[in-house]
């Protein structure tokens, strides 16, 4: 059994459909961040919810929606989708700021918002992902609201731009992996930002 792949996150998110009929319906395989981060996806069906949350984690899912959980490795996914995995372009990545204490871009980075609009919808079937942060001025849980807040603004905002709803997801991290280390409840620019990857 060796299916043909499609991969729907790239560098993140292999998702298989499978040629022969003992095969799973879908399989989906979670691969390691280029940049070493970790990462996460959920696997929705009618039977429920399955969260993958380490690298090879797979999940296969059959025709009648139920979901088995395994893992393979790197050595697999290679010799069984390295073909589709050359192919595919490397996630664009971009960075944009706001004004403090809001979820409103700065001038300067609403400015750039076409630009990231008109470079994703040249990859047919891409998706995007935006990470919405804080710098470490407030408390934890009010910076975690706001980040996704700022995260969920962009994803509007692209959405009112024409791209599918469906391939813009928003998450936010609070003043977690901050650009500029700061001393706690300290104000910085740098810091209230969004990471843009275009996959």
């Amino acid at each position: 059994m060796n299916p043909a792949a499609r991969l729907l996150r790239p560098a993140i998110l292999l998702a298989v459909v499978p040629l022969v009929a003992c095969a799973p319906a879908t399989r989906v395989v979670l691969l390691p961040h280029s940049s070493g981060k970790p990462t996460a996806v959920q696997v929705s069906t009618p039977q429920g919810n399955t969260v993958l949350d380490s690298p090879y984690a797979q999940a296969d899912v059959g025709s009648r929606g139920q979901v088995t959980t395994g893992a393979t490795d790197a050595k697999t996914v290679q010799k069984r989708y390295g073909a589709v995995l050359e192919k595919l372009p490397e996630p664009l990545h971009f960075r944009l700021y706001f004004n403090i204490g809001t979820s409103e871009l700065t001038s300067e980075s609403q400015a750039e918002l076409q630009s990231i609009l008109e470079q994703a919808t040249s990859r047919p079937g891409s998706e995007i992902f935006v990470t919405g942060y804080t710098d470490s001025a407030g408390s934890s849980a009010a910076n975690d609201a706001l980040s996704l807040r700022r995260a969920e603004a962009i994803r509007q905002m692209l959405i009112g731009m024409g791209f599918n709803a469906d391939r813009v997801i928003a998450v936010g991290r609070g003043n977690r992996e901050p650009l500029v280390p700061t001393q706690e409840h300290m104000p910085e620019p740098k810091n209230r930002r969004a990471e843009i990857e275009v996959r």
